[in-house]
């Protein structure tokens, strides 16, 4: 691959270091202001490779290496580094809390609509904040719970730990935000919605109510799941009868009317210090709901990510959830679950051509967009990890992806005037609508700009789980191709467009170098004619060297018997790598192969040992 994540995630720690640390203090905001979501960005540009990739953690002074420690040089050394991110998230968390309430609001994010003079619609609690704010307080508890055990003097241990409190009552919060922002969208066959559903499914011209049987067939499972749905919104009745369709997912933000979470007392004293609170007054009142009662595929993809970190090996591992936050996260695993299943049959219904593939994908209120492809496929790709899908499946993917960049002019030099372009700065705009009596004529909206840099993460993303290696070295390629496209847009010295860095974008690319970082650090895809191949060379090999043995080559001389021992520890070494690296196996035999056979050569014709 021509993308080298490692430098590249260097250079983004070095460039957010020197923009947002001045003069001994954190500096906040950026291109698009200072808010919940954007400050999160910024902090993850930094904990994200720290939490997720073994070679760049800070947590551990004594273990950090020192091309990081050199990166964030302004920070500090590698004692001082996580103590200042200690105490920025610190900060983090201070600034987005209000009268005892975690504060989930999009603020300079949000386009308000026109009428909307105050401003309302920024202080809506956001799904997208929601989401980031889960995966920066995993980051953030298990940095500092790590850290903690490096530390010996007591007033910073209870600083740490207070941290780990706020980012532990952020992350409840925001789980309880998730539970109560699912949406379960409940209509009829012959409605607008039945029939923009039905138009995109039907691939075969069959009658409307058999494509409405064939998919409540498919979805009985999911339709039957439904029941367990107690907690939160997204509780429904109305699936009764042969005509009814449904879709599910995220709102925007709280639905209107979604009930209150319960909460229970939990008892958090893994020490002494971590006094026993109740969990639903440390989160503050659970505020009302305004969001439409029907999901986003832009929010329900953004939550379902979310939601995979709170099942992470790091999340287990380290024991990241505290009992409640376990209670929780059980129902919005259920919550998933129903969903994917839910767009994975949609977008795989019917024959050997998926709906998926007819590109753009058309939702139920009409919108038509690539970008609501690449989501579907996003989803679609998380019930084939589950489901342990065939690799023609991954390919299916594969060619979507493909499709949308070669249609998004993502494989083309781009020009000024090409207006597939505006893809890319202007994106997808999502309406913000409220439901119930907070409906407005013209909603608040949220702006999608990160086409190219998603499209680049789920193309990895499937590579990573493709064993054909034709199929991944494909997939990779468009990968490259997509970097390239990146990189050509990169903001060069003089661009006029504002001092101030964007953490929207930045984070997405840090996002895509880690998920890179994580696949190249996989073991090779072991491939079995290979293996085979490296099998029956070893077995030759071994046979050559025993009968050197037996001739008594090594006699001769001290040289021959020194080679003779680094053959056979190159011959154990490549059997015990056979398994799992045949290529490298291929290669310790054919060396062994080429010394045996100059052995061979010196010997001479007669089969004597050489004097």
């Amino acid at each position: 691959m021509r993308i080298q994540p490692r430098q590249h995630l260097l250079d983004i720690w070095k460039a957010t270091v020197r923009s947002s640390w001045r003069d001994g203090a954190w500096q906040w905001g950026g291109r698009d202001g200072s808010n919940s979501i954007s400050d999160a960005e910024q902090l993850l540009c930094i904990l994200l490779p720290a939490t997720t990739l073994r070679s760049f953690a800070l947590d551990r002074p004594d273990a950090t290496a020192d091309t990081m420690a050199r990166a964030l040089a302004p920070l500090g050394t590698e004692l001082t580094i996580p103590r200042n991110l200690a105490r920025i998230l610190a900060d983090y968390f201070e600034r987005y809390t209000a009268d005892g309430r975690p504060v989930f609001a999009g603020g300079s994010y949000v386009t308000p609509a026109q009428q909307d003079r105050g401003g309302r619609g920024r202080e809506h609690d956001l799904v997208e904040s929601f989401a980031v704010s889960v995966t920066l307080s995993l980051a953030a508890i298990s940095f500092v719970r790590v850290f903690r055990h490096s530390v010996a003097r007591d007033s910073l241990r209870r600083e740490l730990r207070s941290v780990e409190r706020r980012a532990s009552a952020r992350l409840t919060a925001a789980m309880v935000g998730l539970l109560r922002s699912f949406s379960t969208h409940v209509f009829d066959a012959d409605d607008t919605p039945g029939r923009a559903l039905i138009a995109a499914l039907d691939q075969d011209g069959l009658p409307a109510r058999r494509v409405v049987a064939q998919l409540r067939a498919e979805l009985r499972e999911t339709i039957a799941s439904f029941a367990e749905v107690v907690s939160g919104s997204g509780q429904t009745t109305e699936l009764e009868g042969d005509h009814r369709l449904f879709e599910c997912g995220w709102s925007w933000g709280i639905v209107a009317d979604a009930p209150r979470v319960e909460l229970v007392k939990a008892e958090e004293a893994r020490e002494p210090e971590d006094a026993a609170a109740d969990v639903g007054d440390f989160i503050g009142e659970q505020p009302a709901g305004v969001a439409e009662n029907r999901p986003s595929l832009y929010f329900t993809a953004i939550a379902l990510d979310a939601i995979e970190d709170l099942f992470s090996e790091r999340t287990r591992v380290l024991g990241l959830l505290n009992e409640e936050q376990q209670r929780l996260a059980r129902a919005l695993q259920l919550r998933w679950d129903l969903t994917v299943s839910y767009w994975s049959t949609v977008a795989t219904f019917g024959g050997t051509a998926w709906p998926l593939e007819n590109v753009p994908w058309r939702t139920t209120d009409g919108q038509v967009s690539d970008h609501h492809t690449l989501l579907v496929a996003s989803i679609v790709v998380k019930d084939l990890v589950r489901r342990r899908g065939s690799d023609s499946s991954l390919a299916q993917v594969g060619s979507v992806y493909d499709k949308l960049a070669n249609r998004s002019g993502v494989l083309r030099r781009f020009q000024p005037e090409d207006s597939r372009g505006l893809l890319h700065p202007s994106g997808l705009v999502v309406p913000l609508v409220e439901g119930g009596e907070h409906a407005a004529a013209v909603p608040a909206s949220w702006a999608v700009r990160d086409f190219t840099t998603f499209l680049l993460r789920r193309s990895v993303v499937v590579a990573g789980l493709m064993y054909d290696v034709e199929a991944r070295t494909r997939l990779l390629h468009l990968v490259d191709r997509l970097w390239e496209h990146l990189e050509s847009r990169r903001l060069g010295p003089g661009t006029v467009i504002g001092p101030q860095p964007s953490w929207y974008h930045t984070v997405r690319l840090v996002q895509c170098m880690v998920v890179l970082g994580e696949l190249l650090s996989r073991e090779p895809i072991v491939n079995d004619r290979l293996v085979e191949r490296a099998r029956d060379l070893l077995t030759e090999a071994e046979q050559l060297y025993d009968r050197e043995l037996m001739v008594g080559t090594a006699e001769t001389s001290g040289a021959v018997h020194d080679l003779l021992t680094g053959i056979r520890l190159r011959l154990e070494r490549a059997r015990s790598m056979l398994p799992s690296r045949p290529g490298t196996a291929v290669s310790l035999v054919a060396s062994v192969l080429h010394e045996l056979d100059s052995l061979d050569a010196v010997r001479g014709d007669d089969g004597a040992p050489a004097s």
